[in-house]
C-alpha cells in the first residue's frame, strides 16, 4: 500500500510526516510547492541572501526521488509579498494567495491520481484548504482519503472569536479568519465530509469537531514533536532585573496578544516584553502603539528563533484558539517554560506548575497572576525549564513521524488496503 502525500508550503511538522512514511515505505509520492535537499541546486541559490526563503523549504534528501514540485504560484506569492504587490497575494481573491496556492497542488495531486502511474496508491493524505479536489478524485477511484486539520474546526473558531471582536473593537482587524468567504468555509466542510480519517495534533482541535453538523470519520490525536534539546542552559534567578518574557506567533488576537499587552501594561517595568511576528494587519492602530512600547522583530530565521527563546525566562503564548502551537514545544526543548491556555496543545504536554503553567484563555488576570507568580518566585523558571527540557526528550519529531505512520496503516489494514 502506497500513499500520495501533499502539503503546499511544507514546515516542521509536513517534514516528520513525510520522513517517516517514507521510512515505512508508504510514501508514494511527495507533493509541494518548493522543497530543497542538501546539495541541490536550490539549496545553494537559498544560500544568496534575497532568496533564503528556499532553504525553509527544505527536506531530507531521502525525499528527493519521490518529491514532485509546483513551484510558480508559491514563487510568484513570495514575490508578490517582498515587493509590496499585496493585492497579487490578496486573501482568496490574489492570483497568488495562500489559497491560490493550496488548491493548485490540490488539483494537480487530483489530476495524478487519474493516470495510471497511480493505479496502485491505496490513500492521499493532505491538509485542510488542500484536499477536496483530490478527495473527490480519490473517491472515484476507491482510494481513501486522509485529512490534517492542524489548526481547529471553523464553526468553533467563529463562536470563540466572535465575542473577541465586542471586547476588544480596537484589534478586530487582526482577527483575519473571521473574513474567509461562504465558499471557503463550504469547502472546509466538504474536506471533512469526503474524510475517511482524520489526523488532529492536539485534544483541543478534536473537541472543536464536536461543532461539525453532521457525522464524521474516526479522529486521531497525534501530537507534534519537539525540537533537538539544548545541550545546555543557565538560569538566572536573581529577584533584581525584570522577568524575560517572549511571545512568538503572529500579531492577531486570535494568539491573545491584546491580553498579553493588557497584562504587560499592568505589570510595568518588573517585566521585559520581547515580540517576535508579522503584523496580521496594517490597519490596527492599537497593535502599533503596543509595539512601539516593547521590543519588537518582525522575523527571525528559525535557529535564531530557538537561540533567543534560550535567552528568555518564560515565553507567553495566550491562544485563543490554536491548533498546536509549535512555538510552546520549541521553548520548552531550550528549556524555556512557557505559559500558555487550555485551548492550545498545552494541556496535551504542560503539567501545570511542574514543567510549564496553564491559564484560562482570554484572561487578562489569570495571565497577570501567571507572570506576577514568577516575579514572586523566580527559581520556578529554573525548575519547570528543566523538567520542560525532559519532556521534549521524550518526544522527538521523528516519535510524531512514527506514530502518524502506525496510525495510516492501522487504519488501511482495517479498510483492506
Amino acid at each position: 500500500m502506497k500513499i500520495i502525500f501533499s502539503h503546499p508550503t511544507g514546515n516542521a511538522n509536513v517534514r516528520a510526516a513525510a520522513n517517516g512514511l517514507m521510512k515505512a515505505g508508504l510514501l508514494a509520492e511527495f507533493h509541494t510547492s518548493i522543497a530543497s535537499f542538501a546539495g541541490s541546486a536550490l539549496d545553494k541559490l537559498g544560500g544568496l541572501g534575497p532568496l533564503a526563503e528556499v532553504r525553509r523549504r527544505s527536506f531530507d534528501s531521502a525525499l528527493q526521488p519521490v518529491t514532485k514540485m509546483w513551484p510558480w504560484r508559491e514563487v510568484g506569492r513570495q514575490v508578490a509579498l517582498k515587493a509590496g504587490l499585496a493585492k497579487l497575494a490578496e486573501h482568496e481573491k490574489g492570483v497568488f494567495s495562500v489559497d491560490a496556492v493550496y488548491h493548485d497542488i490540490d488539483n494537480r495531486v487530483a489530476k495524478r491520481l487519474k493516470q495510471p502511474a497511480a493505479a496502485s496508491v491505496a490513500a492521499v493524505y493532505a491538509y485542510e484548504d488542500g484536499a477536496a479536489a483530490e478527495f473527490k478524485a480519490a473517491k472515484s477511484l476507491g482510494v481513501q482519503c486522509l485529512y490534517d486539520l492542524p489548526i481547529g474546526y471553523w464553526r468553533e473558531s467563529q463562536r470563540l472569536l466572535a465575542t473577541e471582536e465586542t471586547q476588544w473593537p480596537e484589534w478586530a482587524p487582526t482577527l483575519t479568519s473571521l473574513i474567509d468567504s461562504e465558499a471557503k468555509l463550504a469547502r472546509k466542510d466538504e474536506e471533512l465530509r469526503l474524510a475517511d480519517c482524520i489526523f488532529v495534533a492536539s485534544s483541543f482541535t478534536a473537541k472543536t469537531l464536536a461543532a461539525f453538523p453532521g457525522q464524521l470519520a474516526p479522529i486521531k490525536i497525534i501530537p507534534y514533536g519537539f525540537p533537538p534539546v539544548a545541550e545546555a542552559r543557565t538560569y538566572d534567578v536573581a529577584k533584581h532585573r525584570p522577568l524575560k518574557v517572549l511571545f512568538v506567533g503572529g500579531l492577531s488576537q486570535r494568539k491573545g496578544i491584546a491580553n498579553l499587552f493588557a497584562a504587560a501594561d499592568a505589570i510595568g517595568p518588573r517585566m521585559e516584553l520581547t515580540v517576535v511576528g508579522r503584523k496580521a494587519s496594517d490597519n490596527c492602530p492599537a497593535l502599533d502603539r503596543e509595539l512601539a512600547k516593547h521590543r519588537w522583530i518582525p522575523s527571525l530565521p528559525h535557529q535564531d528563533i530557538l537561540r533567543l527563546m534560550s535567552e528568555q525566562d518564560v515565553l507567553v503564548f495566550p491562544s485563543l484558539f490554536e491548533g498546536f502551537g509549535l512555538v510552546i514545544t520549541e521553548a520548552m526543548s531550550q528549556g524555556t517554560p512557557v505559559i500558555t491556555t487550555e485551548r492550545t496543545a498545552g494541556p496535551d504536554l504542560i503539567e501545570h506548575g511542574h514543567n510549564g503553567w496553564l491559564v484560562e484563555a482570554g484572561s487578562v488576570s489569570a495571565l497577570q497572576a501567571a507572570i506576577e507568580a514568577l516575579l514572586a518566585r523566580p527559581e520556578a523558571v529554573a525548575e519547570a525549564g528543566r523538567a520542560a527540557m525532559q519532556t521534549a526528550r521524550q518526544r522527538p519529531w521523528h516519535v510524531y513521524g512514527q506514530e502518524l505512520t502506525e496510525a495510516i496503516s492501522q487504519h488501511l489494514v482495517s479498510k483492506g488496503k
